[in-house]
């Protein structure tokens, strides 16, 4: 059956389809275990039980969302030991410790917290169980550390050497290869697009019930702080990728040559092309709509400024550019609507309308979904424009496949095909299913008897009624 296909475009397909599936989950749960702390925090100062019934409705989907998370995880190691072992091989001696840290920190730091978190509550008392939670919210920080510098530097590698064997190897301090180039930046934007993410999702669900009730206290809370989030930090999250795009210009440039789809140098100022379809055969981009000069202007400052194009590059080193071209596109023009919609909301809250403009919360219900689309295409335009090499202008993803035959990789790709979306699509229907009921007053907590009993989707027969502490 896949005997006619190439045995790396396939481990490729299986790469990307397991990572984007196992980042969506991580992505909610980094901003979602930051939104649990805020609200135990203000539950613990304030003392009002709404803030309280928030946490026990969210944490129950942060438990789902987490389980997730971890194991669709896993099934990134199990590829780096077959599908691609000459990478593994080759860069071990650099990233293995980078992913030991992240194991030894952050997930030992969540998991060892976690159980307190959801079960420990009326057995440790008030304040070391917001210890525990502030303990979880950090471990999905250090995760979120490590892993983005083990990428950053696949992406900008330095402090290292080629040994006899061909391996690259420590040859600086490890804080340099931590601390590489373009990892301040990528983590940064990769946070805050986790809390935007979960911000919007919060947003959704509030909106959702504020359709449906306007006087909901708990929906008007969610929707409130969700969209403060929006309105504030949408701002700060272009700041931040017009920063991390400059990096990339410096370290990436035929990366960003293909973001612009700038096929040919602009000595005298480069336009900027908002849309189009990328012509990789006549090196141009058919039907462009464009602003003259624009693009050197945002990325040089100067709008005279020379920009290279892809014509400087050799054409086996250039990346994708259909694909790189539109999935940033996409990001950004998401990005954008998240600023309108935050826009929109602090309108309606300087009218003190937050709660009654029905088309608001149609919008926010309709972007709820929309964080996730952005940080694939945000992924989307980092993995593929560093092709056609894993560590950037040092190793081809072609050189580092394990020799597999096409077979063998189809097979399990057609194996987690069914899987992901065999298991994750009930987890990921459960979680709607929690979020369409909705926080209650005296939400019910977790128990470590009958967590999922708890959960109040479906009442049995040993179940209190729904609203019943």
């Amino acid at each position: 059956m896949f005997d006619a296909f190439d045995p790396i475009v396939l481990a490729r397909i299986q790469f990307a389809f397991t990572v984007s599936f196992h980042f969506i989950f991580p992505a909610f749960s980094i901003g979602l275990a930051s939104y649990l702390m805020v609200l135990e925090g203000l539950w613990l100062k304030t003392g009002r039980d709404l803030y309280l019934d928030l946490f026990r409705f969210w944490i129950k989907i942060f438990a789902v969302a987490f389980a997730m998370g971890v194991v669709s995880g896993i099934v990134m190691s199990y590829q780096f030991g077959t599908n691609w072992s000459v990478f593994s091989d080759k860069t071990g001696p650099i990233l293995g410790p980078l992913m030991a840290y992240e194991v030894l920190t952050a997930f030992f730091l969540e998991a060892g917290f976690l159980g307190v978190v959801l079960f420990g509550m009326k057995k440790v008392g008030k304040g070391l169980h917001f210890a525990a939670t502030c303990m979880v919210a950090l471990g999905t920080f250090i995760s979120a550390f490590w892993i983005l510098s083990v990428n950053s530097w696949m992406q900008t590698p330095v402090g290292y050497a080629v040994n006899a064997a061909g391996q690259f190897v420590p040859a600086a301090p490890w804080i340099e290869i931590v601390f590489n180039p373009s990892f301040p930046y990528r983590l940064v934007h990769t946070v805050i697009a986790a809390y935007l993410t979960t911000a919007l999702v919060v947003g959704a669900v509030g909106a959702w019930h504020l359709l449906k009730d306007k006087g909901d206290a708990h929906a008007r809370k969610m929707f409130s702080m969700a969209m403060w989030m929006a309105a504030l930090v949408a701002p700060v999250q272009i700041f931040a990728g017009d920063l991390h795009g400059l990096n990339t210009l410096e370290h990436q440039p035929q990366k960003v040559m293909a973001m612009e789809g700038h096929y040919q140098s602009h000595p005298d100022g480069a336009p900027l092309i908002l849309f189009g379809i990328p012509n990789g055969k006549e090196k141009r981009v058919d039907y462009a709509i464009e602003l003259p000069k624009a693009s050197s202007l945002i990325l040089k400052h100067d709008a005279n400024a020379p920009l290279a194009g892809l014509d400087t590059i050799p054409d086996a080193d250039e990346p994708p550019v259909w694909i790189v071209f539109w999935s940033f596109r996409i990001m950004v023009g998401i990005g954008m609507l998240m600023l309108a919609l935050g826009a929109w909301s602090l309108l309606a809250r300087l009218r003190r309308k937050l709660y009654d403009w029905s088309w608001l919360h149609r919008a926010a219900l309709v972007m709820g979904p929309s964080g996730f689309v952005a940080v694939i295409a945000g992924w989307v335009t980092t993995e593929v424009g560093r092709q056609p090499f894993t560590v950037y202008n040092l190793l081809r993803t072609a050189d580092s496949a394990s020799p597999l035959a096409a077979p063998a990789v189809g097979a399990s790709l057609m194996a987690f095909l069914l899987v992901y979306f065999a298991v994750f699509g009930f987890g990921t229907w459960y979680i709607l299913r929690l979020m369409q009921k909705g926080a209650q007053p005296h939400e019910p907590e977790i128990t470590d008897d009958a967590p999922i009993r708890t959960a109040g989707i479906t009442p049995g027969p040993a179940q209190k009624p729904e609203g019943n502490p």
